[in-house]
């Protein structure tokens, strides 16, 4: 492990935070290249349960760097939280966190703009987790975001949001909603801009400095890839690219430097929020997933959609961002299933399809295999061959069908209930 990206594989929530975090033990330099905090990665530890949002679970391996790089949209006040959590349960940050300057910042009208528009669609809403990520993303699009490096001075600050505020209390007053008030938010966001200055630093020759002298760098992909917004399940998607190939713009990363890409999927699937889900279970089989898994959201609280796990997607995943390995968290969650199915592929109209075919997925149609359940304990195992043999053929299946070697499997929440292949 050189180089090597983790990419949720799915619509987010797979565990990536467990992978990073074991993974991380042996990194030198953890970053966060997209999203923001609207996604989360849980973390349980010898130190406790951490939610993380915003600063890379590879926080937590005292020898190692962590860098919120270019492609990440800030919340101050919710990143000020979570350095003020590590910090008090003895995780130091100083001089080991570092953030680009050129990260975009959330402003108050991001998120309030985040949840009129969602409260404007009614019954066409996309689900946002209203956050005030799709609006930061369009500002910086449009040439209207507000960056690190701007509110580092006090001028340029003054005048962009002087700037914003004309066009953006507009919007505001459209909707009947309460206006901001220039100086006020002028005032609460330089004071939290001083908490964070400490951390800022110009990331690119972080980053490089370390592929250049052999570092283990571990790279943290936010959310599934199957939330991205130009190969996701669009609109019900994210503002940011989630994708193997966002490394070079949300981190400065050349593509050639990728050692390896592994997609991190559940051994089953689930969602959050609105969007087609052609594996959803809206039965007492989902509702039991639902249960074992504790399937609900690490940063809405809301509670996950469930179904069995779509190969289809695993598949078209591996193919476009190039994955080297496969690491399927949760398999003990199925200890207790008699029966597991798994979506092999699409039909619609009776015609089977891939993925890139259809632009609708609400018009596919899963087609199973049924497997056998094990029916035993697989929570906590650490040895391959320890596992039931069924566990091992419904693994096997899964490398069969996207060609893609299960790198690890997890077998529960801490960091050591896993099992190296």
């Amino acid at each position: 492990m050189a180089v090597t990206i983790i990419l949720g594989a799915q619509w987010g929530d797979e565990g990536k935070g467990k992978v990073v975090d074991y993974l991380a033990a042996k990194s030198d330099l953890a970053v966060r290249f997209n999203g923001g905090n609207n996604a989360g990665h849980t973390i349980i530890n010898s130190l406790g349960k951490f939610a993380m949002h915003l600063v890379p679970s590879g926080i937590f391996n005292p020898k190692s760097k962590v860098v919120i790089a270019n492609g990440v949209v800030l919340d101050l006040e919710v990143l000020l939280t979570e350095i003020e959590a590590l910090e008090k349960a003895g995780v130091k940050t100083k001089g080991r966190l570092f953030i680009s300057p050129r990260c975009n910042v959330i402003m108050p009208y991001h998120k309030m703009l985040d949840n009129l528009y969602e409260e404007a669609k009614g019954k066409a809403k996309t689900g946002t987790t209203g956050r005030g990520i799709g609006p930061v993303y369009a500002d910086k699009s449009s040439y209207n975001g507000i960056r690190v490096m701007d509110l580092l001075d006090k001028k340029t600050f003054g005048e962009k949001l002087k700037v914003q505020l004309l066009v953006k209390n507009k919007i505001l007053k459209s909707f009947q909603a309460e206006t901001l008030n220039e100086e006020k938010v002028k005032k609460e966001y330089l004071k939290l801009i001083a908490k964070v200055k400490p951390y800022i630093s110009e990331t690119f020759s972080i980053v490089n400095n370390a592929i250049d002298k052999k570092q283990k760098v571990l790279l943290e992909g936010a959310q599934g890839i199957f939330l991205d917004n130009d190969w996701g399940t669009y609109p019900f998607v994210s503002a940011s690219t989630i994708l193997s190939g966002g490394i070079t713009g949300g981190a400065g990363i050349a593509p050639q430097k990728i050692t390896d890409v592994f997609g991190v999927s559940k051994a089953y699937a689930t969602r959050v929020g609105g969007g087609p889900f052609p594996t959803e279970l809206n039965d007492s089989v989902g509702e039991k997933l639902r249960k074992e898994g504790s399937e609900f959201g690490a940063t809405t609280g809301r509670p996950r959609r469930c179904g069995w796990l779509d190969l289809e997607l695993i598949r078209f995943g591996a193919k476009i961002n190039g994955f080297t390995g496969i690491v399927v968290t949760k398999l003990d969650i199925l200890d207790s299933f008699p029966e597991i199915k798994v979506a092999t592929h699409y039909t619609v109209k009776g015609k089977k399809v891939n993925y890139e075919d259809v632009y609708n997925l609400e018009d596919a149609k899963p087609v199973y295999k049924t497997f056998k359940g094990w029916m035993s304990k697989t929570a906590g195992l650490t040895n391959y061959k320890d596992l039931p043999k069924n566990a091992k053929i419904y693994l096997s299946f899964i490398e069969k069908e996207t060609g893609v070697k299960i790198k690890y499997i997890s077998t529960g929440s801490k960091r050591n209930e896993i099992i190296k292949i």
